[in-house]
């Protein structure tokens, strides 16, 4: 998938989204282009946005907050999100079932 990019030489793979920040519920909500698209609740200030990615994105897949890391894109709604100690495979087989109609 576009979404996906392996980390070279390390266990991390490269998870690029688009959030649409103060939704009415977090959720994922599909593609956006080559991007898994995040509708959040969480206004984009003071780093609330982003924290509640990384809140997220931890939660989704079972990994400490600490694992989670936006690479780029902190004041933008394109992100390239880092998830150290996760392969492709196991990316994929969680965001699979969740972008499919």
């Amino acid at each position: 998938m576009t979404y996906l990019r392996e980390q070279a030489d390390t266990d991390s793979i490269s998870l690029f989204i688009h959030v649409q920040p103060k939704s009415s519920r977090t959720r994922i909500a599909g593609l956006h282009g080559d991007a898994v698209k995040l509708c959040i609740t969480a206004p984009p200030v003071d780093g609330k946005a982003n924290a509640a990615v990384i809140r997220f994105f931890a939660k989704l897949f079972k990994i400490p907050k600490a694992s989670v890391t936006i690479a780029s894109g902190e004041t933008s709604r394109d992100k390239r999100l880092v998830l150290a100690g996760l392969s492709a495979a196991q990316v994929e087989g969680v965001l699979r079932p969740l972008l499919t109609p």
